[in-house]
């Protein structure tokens, strides 16, 4: 809803374009059909995101093709939801085998426990989407002004309440879904339901949707693995005895900002109530309606929903949350998280399943000269009786596996070397990174392909220093939209320009805590001499059981950030000095 105040004239480009699509069509149908370019409008480029689709090239190639006179070579993106993560083997297969006929033959398993395919050709997009939906998933709201994938913690089930969890997340997903039938038209060679002028009802989201992306996960404590405070609407299980009471609501996170505007900052959700497993669906749909009111329409800078709580306050949003509800929520109640990481290696879960923990480094699934991930994950598809789980660091759980399976699936594990997780550093483990260059158009920097050296030239001091299975968790992005949640990394890079980084230090373990500026616009070799000395110091007078982030704020190199808008402010000397 566009608020009296708020004229068209004033309003972004986006929110016409989405009125005038009727319902997300645009001219996407027309624009596939055109075979004399491989691109589509750019309307219909920003149309396409809700569809789960993003227009890309090959930036590896943009030079080349620019001095030979060439238009960009494009492709496209599509995502793949996976509410809480969770496939089936048949499924995994499916979309393994789309990955064949795309540009780098590989699956990326994104931070939101999402599959993405890259470099699909413009001619094959209609039937990848058909094979998505035959295989009973969706590309459908995995991007866009729209409720995204929702998470949930995919670790092993340690009770009941686990499955219960999942399924209330599945729920919330599917409650949320646009109910457009353009999907289903464009895609699916459905039948056209409405023609222009008609009324196509979308119940929740109107003709022009949320002002941007919006983003919910579920958390299990003491396990964060989800970064639940990194959302705009979280819920945190209050379990007890083994019973699921309900979940503390959270409002109000959010990672994006951007380079020298420091009216944009990453932001942790505020807890503002507790509420009953059965009120949670409500709770989603007026929470998302509330974004949807009073989000902003005219600077989508600040558009998102960690705004809208920043700006009227906490008080407010659960004030007008109660209204739409019609009924008060419960005060929050006691929880604790432990971490944000994910469990490695073989767990047995309450029904006497086992579960297997696999790191998958920048969560991209592959086959090179070294590793046959791709591969070796099909092979074990191919015999598994129970589901494969993605999680939000990128990483997937083999799950449900019976005990006389056990040892079949645990061959193929080493058959095709994906018992990484044996040998890897504690910092390997914990690292993630976005995709960034050769195919988001927003990348200033790399990242998937440069994090893992990174770590590679520290692993040798931290191993020198007694550290090597100390669990660091260091988080790289391209750029500073926050696609890999780099802000609540205990060491985070966020990219400026080729080769330069800023430095950021100091978030908690437990993803309660942002991190800090440290060093501005460094590079790898920089970044190996800002840390050395950290380490050290970090070896030597570390406190029992402390945890990095914690260190680098009680030794004095950053202040510690607590709130979203100080987190420009309280910053030490950020300038990089040789041999300092």
């Amino acid at each position: 809803m566009i608020s009296d105040s708020q004229s068209p004239e004033k309003l972004h480009k986006n929110e016409s374009i989405k009125s005038a699509s009727e319902f997300l069509r645009g001219t996407i149908l027309e624009g596939l059909s055109d075979s004399l370019t491989g691109s589509m409008s750019a309307d219909d480029q920003q149309l396409t995101k809700f569809h789960g689709i993003y227009q890309q090239d090959n930036r590896d190639n943009r030079a080349e093709r620019r001095r030979k006179k060439l238009d960009k070579a494009y492709t496209f993106m599509a995502r793949i939801c996976l509410p809480g993560g969770i496939c089936t083997p048949e499924q995994w297969i499916a979309v393994n085998d789309l990955a064949n006929y795309c540009e780098f033959d590989t699956l990326k398993i994104t931070t939101r426990q999402a599959l993405q395919l890259h470099g699909i050709l413009k001619s094959n997009l209609k039937n990848t989407i058909r094979t998505v939906n035959d295989a009973l998933l969706t590309t459908l709201a995995a991007c866009g002004d729209v409720n995204r994938n929702v998470m949930c913690n995919p670790n092993p089930p340690e009770s009941r309440v686990f499955e219960d969890v999942q399924a209330i997340a599945e729920a919330v997903d599917s409650h949320l879904k646009p109910r457009t039938s353009a999907y289903a038209e464009i895609w699916l060679d459905g039948e056209k339901v409405v023609s222009h002028g008609d009324s196509e009802i979308e119940p929740l989201y109107g003709k022009t949707y949320l002002p941007r992306k919006f983003k919910i996960a579920f958390a299990i404590p003491p396990h964060n693995d989800v970064d639940v405070f990194a959302h705009c609407l979280g819920f945190i299980a209050i379990i007890e005895d083994n019973q699921l009471l309900g979940f503390n609501v959270t409002v109000g996170g959010g990672m994006g900002m951007t380079h020298g505007n420091e009216e944009t900052f990453p932001r942790l959700a505020d807890v503002i109530a507790f509420c009953k497993p059965d009120q949670v669906v409500d709770v989603s749909e007026k929470i998302v309606s509330i974004q949807r009111d009073f989000g902003d329409r005219t600077n989508r800078a600040h558009a998102r929903f960690k705004y809208t709580v920043e700006d009227r306050g906490k008080d407010s949003i659960l004030k007008e949350l109660e209204k739409r509800l019609g009924y008060s929520l419960e005060a929050p109640k006691a929880y604790k998280f432990e971490s944000n990481g994910d469990r490695y290696g073989w767990v047995q879960d309450y029904e006497g399943f086992w579960n297997v923990g696999l790191y998958i480094e920048g969560g991209r699934v592959l086959d090179n000269d070294k590793l046959k991930i791709k591969t070796g994950l099909k092979e074990i598809a191919k015999i598994h009786k129970g589901d494969f789980r993605l999680t939000a660091n990128q990483n997937i759980i083999i799950g449900k596996i019976a005990d006389e399976d056990k040892a079949t699936i645990q061959a193929l594990i080493e058959e095709y070397g994906l018992d990484g997780y044996e040998k890897f550093s504690g910092i390997r483990k914990n690292q993630i990174a976005c995709v960034a260059l050769p195919t988001c158009g927003l990348a200033l920097a790399e990242s998937e392909r440069y994090l893992p050296t990174l770590v590679s030239d520290i692993e040798g001091l931290l191993e020198e220093l007694g550290l090597f299975n100390e669990p660091i968790v260091i988080r790289s992005t391209g750029c500073p939209n926050g696609c890999g949640r780099p802000y609540l990394g205990e060491i985070g890079l966020v990219g400026k320009v080729p080769g330069k980084y800023n430095l950021y230090l100091g978030a908690g373990f437990d993803g309660e805590r942002l991190n800090k500026l440290y060093k501005n616009s460094v590079t790898h070799d920089q970044i190996i001499e800002c840390l050395k000395p950290i380490f050290i110091d970090f070896a030597k007078n570390r406190e029992s059981n402390e945890r990095f982030g914690d260190f680098t704020i009680r030794a004095g190199y950053v202040n510690a950030t607590n709130d979203g808008n100080a987190f420009h402010s309280d910053l030490k000397d950020i300038q990089y000095q040789e041999n300092a």
